[in-house]
This record gives structure tokens, sequence and C-alpha cells, in this order.
């Protein structure tokens, strides 16, 4: 063992290492916030959205309505939610097939869906959304600790 031992070096390259990591993740970010919800603007999603949107815009998210307009919406939803990993009904064993990369984007999307609705608020949203995708309390946790982070009560992101 080196009795004059320096961590200095040690450090700095793990910082490095460390830095290097959350750019990645901030790339990937950057790349999903640039080719969110693309396939929207494609057939078949872009017809059903066309007449959709509004209907979900000015209904209570969660209620019958909505959920009856979701339904409606069947392959057009059924196709987004296949061609785009931030939903959870992506993957065969919904969230637990998600990245930290997909969470975040899902928080992200729930967000600002939440600020479409008249009556709109994120933190409703991820009570209903939690019941609804069956997640668990550790990261339903996890997700109201990024509300409270960027502020979300008053639309800060």
């Amino acid at each position: 063992m080196e009795l004059n031992y320096d961590s200095t070096a040690d450090t700095l390259t793990h910082i490095r290492n460390v830095q290097s990591k959350l750019n990645a993740v901030a790339r990937e970010l950057i790349i999903r916030g640039e080719k969110h919800d693309a396939s929207k603007l494609l057939p078949p999603e872009k017809e059903i959205f066309d007449e959709y949107t509004p209907k979900l815009k000015n209904s209570t998210y969660g209620s019958d309505e909505y959920k009856g307009f979701l339904k409606d919406m069947g392959e057009a939803l059924t196709h987004h939610c296949e061609n785009n990993s931030h939903h959870s009904e992506h993957f065969t064993n919904d969230i637990n097939g998600m990245t930290l990369i997909d969470v975040i984007e899902m928080f992200c999307d729930w967000k600002c869906a939440s600020e479409r609705h008249a009556d709109g608020d994120i933190l409703k949203s991820i009570e209903i959304n939690c019941k609804r995708f069956n997640i668990d309390q550790q990261l339903r946790q996890i997700i109201l600790n990024t509300a409270e982070l960027f502020n979300c009560k008053e639309s800060v992101i």
C-alpha cells in the first residue's frame, strides 16, 4: 500500500468518465426531443390525431369521456405506442421494459400533455398514470420528486 497516495488523478479520471456518460445520456435525450411523437405526423396516426386531439384537449384527463376517446382511436393509438418507447404499452412487459431515458421522456410527455388540458394538473396526471400503468410506489415517488425538482406546479419545464 502506498503511504503517500494522492487520489487527485483517480478522482479526476472518475469525474471525466462520469461526465462522458452523462453527456451520452444528454445526447440521447436531445435526440429523443427532436424525434418525439414524429409518428403522429404520418398515417395511420395523423388523421386520427387530427380528429381526436381537440376532443382530448377539451376533456378531463382520466375521465370516462377521455378513456372513450382513447378507445375510439384504436389502430392509430396502438401504432403510436408500438413505435414510441416512452409509452409503456410499447413493451410486452409494460413499464418494466423501459429504460431511464424512456421514463424521462414519458415524464416530460405527461407534463406537456397535462398542459394541453384546460383543467390539466401534472400531479393529478401522475397519480392517474401510476394506477393506469401499474407503476410501483418507488418509481411513483421518483416521478413526484422530479416534478418537485422542476417545480411543476408552475409549469417550469
